[in-house]
């Protein structure tokens, strides 16, 4: 059994946020670029379970390493669970999360509030050989019209979170690790991994 994980992500915001949230599995946690892939795998799944299972399996079998891999989506009830899994690439596929996040609204204008909500996201761990499982957690809050707060990535300065009071970026990192839907996934992952060591 090797003593190195890979974290399959070429998101900076994510890597930090799943670094902090693994820090304390017997692993060494390797980027994708400490081990030298620059390929993107295409999300071609129609749900998050599929990617972070395409994502996982396809990085794993590359570096020979076991591989976690996550995708998270932010489902709006009020259009039907978009975004969803579709999330990253809403606005296109060279957008900003201010052009997503100025998309989403304009989409919910026509909506009444409040805009209910969830966070989601799926956590797969691959080994080489094709084995593979899947951790899940959620959040939920409303989307609010006016981006609020500076931590965090994606949609978090609009994911209103009733119980905080406050946006996802206005949560501090040991905060929304907490109560995130990463968090919760991650937490879960975590436990698997250190049976697994």
């Amino acid at each position: 059994m090797t003593d190195k994980l890979l974290i399959a992500t070429h998101n900076a915001g994510k890597l930090v946020e799943l670094r902090d949230l693994l820090s304390d599995v017997p692993y060494t946690l390797l980027s994708l670029s400490d081990v030298g892939i620059e390929l993107d795998v295409e999300e071609t799944g129609e749900s998050l379970e599929e990617n972070a299972a395409l994502k996982a399996t396809t990085y794993a079998r590359l570096a020979g390493l076991p591989t976690l891999a996550d995708d998270s989506g932010l489902e709006v009830d009020a259009l039907g669970g978009a975004p969803g899994v579709h999330s990253a690439r809403y606005a296109g596929p060279d957008a900003t999360d201010s052009d997503r996040i100025t998309k989403l609204i304009a989409n919910l204008a026509v909506h009444p509030q409040p805009w209910t909500a969830r966070f989601r996201c799926v956590i797969a761990i691959a080994n080489p050989d094709g084995s593979i499982e899947r951790h899940s957690g959620a959040c939920e809050g409303v989307i609010i019209s006016k981006p609020r707060g500076d931590n965090g990535f994606g949609y978090d300065p609009v994911f209103y979170m009733l119980e905080h009071s406050r946006t996802m970026a206005e949560l501090s990192d040991a905060e929304k690790n907490d109560v995130s839907h990463r968090g919760i996934a991650a937490r879960k992952a975590a436990e698997a991994l250190r049976a697994m060591a």
